[in-house]
């Protein structure tokens, strides 16, 4: 039997194929480099993360029950993930996610979540059985349906829980939208995003996270690259500056500051401290080394 969890990770469990090069690359090229393939997807690399912070996470997901899908959920074990929640649909495949990074970061993605969203609320089933009542911590990613991530906002069995939510992507971020008013709400997201969540351009992470809060948000996180980042909650704005490393890799980034945010605090650090914590964690994630 998997270890009681302390937090549950809803959202993305796939296969990570990225494709990287060493220098800089646009688009066109064609160059040498090194293509990997390992579990993935946002809320797995949450979880792998707060694993190697020392909690326990459970996923919660969509895995299909093809060879892939075998193959993925022993890799997971083998990673020491709890995995007895997820659910495995008959008739989907397992999903995937490709990327290509240069030197000078992101090149271009495709997710392929499909089998996440046809899923629907089947993957919150344990929540209304062995989790039922849960109100602990709850990280969520945005690869799922607008309609779940509207119904996850709204439903009452959600409102004492310590929500803590991920875009995923972009191109995802405006699903988090009805999370905007959510009493226990905290959103981890870069400028980009928020400037999509927004409607508008931010110069800064500072005016980001500000704007998000006047816009009834619990609390913000916002992220800028090597750029300041910022945290907003009731009366405090705090800004700090990320520490300078050369960039190895991109992918999980976002999703290893959001983790070592939510393992420092879970630890009891304060505001500053688990700010520190998370951007120092994922400069070194960047530059290639372990967590």
């Amino acid at each position: 039997m998997s270890q009681s969890p302390d937090i549950l990770c809803i959202g993305a469990v796939l296969w990570d194929i990225i494709g990287r090069h060493d220098q800089n690359m646009e688009r066109g090229h064609d160059r040498p480099g090194h293509i990997t393939r390992i579990p993935g997807g946002v809320a797995m690399n949450i979880a792998m993360a707060l694993k190697a912070y020392g909690m326990s996470p459970a996923l919660l997901s969509a895995v299909g029950k093809d060879d892939e899908g075998e193959e993925l959920l022993r890799a997971c074990a083998g990673l020491g993930m709890n995995t007895q929640y997820i659910y495995r649909p008959d008739d989907f495949p397992t999903d995937r996610y490709m990327a290509i990074e240069g030197r000078n970061g992101l090149i271009a993605a495709i997710a392929d979540a499909h089998s996440l969203e046809k899923s629907g609320d089947a993957i919150l089933s344990p929540l209304s059985a062995d989790l039922e009542g849960w109100t602990g911590l709850i990280a969520v990613d945005g690869n799922l349906t607008v309609e779940l991530l509207t119904q996850i906002a709204t439903d009452p069995a959600f409102v004492q829980a310590d929500l803590r939510l991920a875009p995923a992507s972009p191109g995802k971020a405006e699903r988090l939208r009805p999370f905007l008013t959510h009493p226990t709400a905290t959103l981890y997201v870069n400028l980009e995003e928020a400037g999509l969540l927004m409607g508008k351009d931010f110069d800064d992470s500072a005016t980001a996270a500000s704007a998000l809060l006047a816009n009834g948000l619990h609390r913000a996180l916002v992220t800028n690259g090597a750029e300041t980042a910022s945290l907003a909650s009731g009366s405090v704005l705090l800004t700090l500056q990320p520490p300078k490393v050369q960039v190895k890799r991109i992918t999980g980034a976002g999703d290893t500051f959001m983790a070592a945010h939510i393992s420092a605090e879970a630890q009891g650090a304060d505001a500053e401290t688990a700010l520190q914590t998370a951007m120092k964690a994922t400069a070194t994630y960047i530059s290639g080394d372990s967590y």
